[in-house]
């Protein structure tokens, strides 16, 4: 959605901004990606679900390590797409500014909430560097959401 929102955008900035239609290249590619993390998030989870009530520790281990990474990839694809809302905000036409500024809030709370899956996932897990990872990923789209929201 938060890359939905950025590619309308760029589109309407296009008239006033050469690089907008670089812009909405850009965030159509990351909608592209983001769209099929959603239906695998919830089939990663649906594995883990199902070891949880009856599986080995070995099993439930395995599947939430995989139930991790899903949530790892959408955070590192919020994070572009937070980092893309924040450019247009700053360089797209001000009639648009808000839906900019709103897409790269999103995006920050996607990252937030996949970093926070990737945690809870991984709590088996003591000192995994994905937990670092995510948190580093949401941090950084958080920056760009506030960088969007003062444009």
């Amino acid at each position: 959605m938060a890359a939905g929102l950025v590619a309308k955008a760029a589109r309407v900035s296009q008239g006033a901004w050469p690089e907008a239609a670089g812009a909405v290249a850009q965030a159509e590619s990351l909608r592209a990606r983001a769209a099929p993390l959603a239906q695998q998030d919830a089939e990663v989870y649906r594995v883990a679900l199902e070891a949880m009530r009856g599986s080995g520790n070995e099993e439930l281990a395995t599947s939430l390590d995989r139930a991790a990474e899903v949530p790892l990839e959408i955070a590192a694809v919020a994070v572009d797409v937070a980092a893309l809302g924040a450019l247009v905000a700053d360089r797209g036409s001000e009639s648009v500014h808000a839906e900019a500024a709103g897409a790269a809030a999103l995006a920050e709370a996607s990252a937030r909430i996949a970093a926070h899956l990737v945690e809870v996932n991984l709590t088996a897990v003591p000192g995994d560097d994905r937990v670092e990872r995510a948190k580093r990923l949401a941090a950084e789209a958080s920056d760009s959401a506030r960088r969007a929201l003062r444009a």
